[in-house]
């Protein structure tokens, strides 16, 4: 079950109140097949753990690897995943589509 953007947005808070390095990834674009859609969420902090989805298989895989990233060094990203990216099969895109995700700090 993916949980609700509410649960996600309130996991996220918590986490950054509790003292957590926290990321929160957005899908900001879709172009053909993506599995989730715009404003799908998926935030995770700084031990690696998650709640919700941006896309799943590899893309969330690299999406939390990038996530630590922007917890160390504050900065946010935007990351494409596509068809006309050589990536798109290393993170599981061979089916068309193309995302755009926004990973950026929460801080408490």
């Amino acid at each position: 079950m993916i949980s609700t953007d509410t649960d996600i947005l309130a996991t996220a808070e918590a986490w950054a109140r509790a003292g957590r390095g926290v990321a929160l990834a957005t899908v900001v674009e879709t172009w053909g097949s993506a599995p989730r859609p715009v404003g799908s969420h998926l935030v995770i902090d700084g031990e690696g753990n998650f709640l919700g989805s941006v896309s799943g298989g590899c893309v969330e895989a690299a999406v939390v690897a990038e996530a630590g990233d922007v917890i160390a060094d504050g900065k946010p990203r935007t990351l494409e995943f596509g068809v006309a990216d050589e990536t798109a099969w290393q993170v599981g895109l061979s089916c068309g589509g193309r995302i755009k995700v926004y990973v950026e700090p929460v801080r408490a």
